[in-house]
């Protein structure tokens, strides 16, 4: 069957048309896509028969609330989506200042390693299609009868892994007849595949790119990131320049500050000295706390002490605002709940 809200507009238009309707189908079509709907039977102004074609012929992906949780302190929402197959990824709804924005997965599960994360030590399932990651959005739009205007891919799973379908998501999120989030409201994080970011980097798309570097050089790196191994940091800030100069945006670092592993002095000098001179910004992140992986956030004297000398060397730094402290916001920890009290 087709995945109908994973096709662009023109392939939708080629659909209508490839199943004997008339084109102007496709518009109507598409704009009870973009309110959410989850059943053909919705799609009112649609003649009886093009829906009974649509339902033998297409499916709608849904994303099912599983659980929820509402921080008491922030508006912050922890979601635990489940798809028609069963398998379950997470998302984080935030409330800003300039409005709402939500983390969204890529995958269910990640093949990266990552030692500090929670997602990778539940495995690797399968990619999400373009759908499903709309679906996502949608149906936290849906909950809490709001409008989403920042969409981060920061959840469960390395997004430039799941390439063709992440992208394609950039296009339909981005039209004006889907939901029409503009591209420069949209942030893409990546441990740091390298040929990936370069291939994105010739698509001239206006997304923000976050890397995770984690580590001022390539050994601190790869004790907790296998993916370092492959792609040295050299490289790595190769292609992030590349990235500014195809796109003209400012590349953002994520560094997860763990107590004694990467929060020295040393380590910031280190990491200021390599990225002088650089369009970033670098975001400091107190790590969370994953059971099994014994790391610690550092203090708030150490995360001073680092966004300060990293500051002295001309680099921009924030430590990043937790929101949804209460719920375990980070992505990873619910699902291996989850798996553990007996789910898919």
């Amino acid at each position: 069957m087709t995945d109908i809200k994973s096709l662009t507009f023109p392939e939708l238009q080629a659909f209508v048309l490839d199943s004997g309707f008339p084109k102007f189908r496709a518009a109507q079509i598409s704009g009870w896509l973009q309110k959410g709907v989850t059943d053909f039977d919705e799609m009112r102004n649609l003649p009886e028969s093009i829906r009974s074609y649509l339902k033998t012929s297409c499916y709608i992906s849904v994303a099912n609330i599983e659980k929820k949780f509402v921080s008491r302190y922030d508006k912050t929402v922890k979601y635990l989506f489940s798809f028609c197959d069963g398998e379950c990824v997470e998302s984080v709804l935030m409330s800003y200042r300039h409005g709402w924005s939500i983390c969204i997965s890529t995958q269910v599960g990640c093949k990266m390693g990552c030692t500090f994360c929670a997602t990778g030590k539940s495995g690797y399932s399968r990619d999400l299609t373009a759908s499903e990651m709309l679906a996502q959005i949608e149906a936290a739009q849906r909950d809490q009868n709001i409008r989403v205007s920042n969409v981060v891919l920061m959840g469960m799973g390395e997004p430039l892994d799941n390439y063709e379908n992440v992208l394609r998501f950039l296009r339909i999120v981005s039209d004006e007849k889907g939901l029409n989030i503009g591209m420069r409201h949209i942030t893409l994080s990546t441990c740091g595949i390298v040929p990936k970011i370069e291939q994105l980097a010739r698509e001239r798309l206006q997304i923000n790119l976050a890397v995770s570097l984690h580590a001022p050089n390539d050994e601190i790196r790869s004790r907790t990131m296998p993916i370092a191994k492959a792609y040295p940091m050299e490289r790595l800030l190769e292609a992030c320049g590349y990235y500014f100069e195809m796109t003209g945006r400012r590349v953002t670092f994520e560094y997860a500050l763990i107590s004694g592993v990467n929060d020295s002095d040393a380590c910031a000098k280190e990491l200021g000295k390599r990225l002088r001179g650089m369009n970033c910004h670098v975001n400091l992140i107190p790590v969370n706390t994953v059971e099994g992986t014994g790391y610690q956030k550092s203090n708030l004297q150490r995360q001073q002490s680092f966004e300060n000398i990293l500051a002295a060397d001309g680099v921009t730094a924030t430590v990043r605002r937790t929101l949804g402290s209460d719920i375990n916001a980070s992505c990873g920890q619910l699902r291996r709940k989850h798996l553990k009290e007996g789910g898919q």
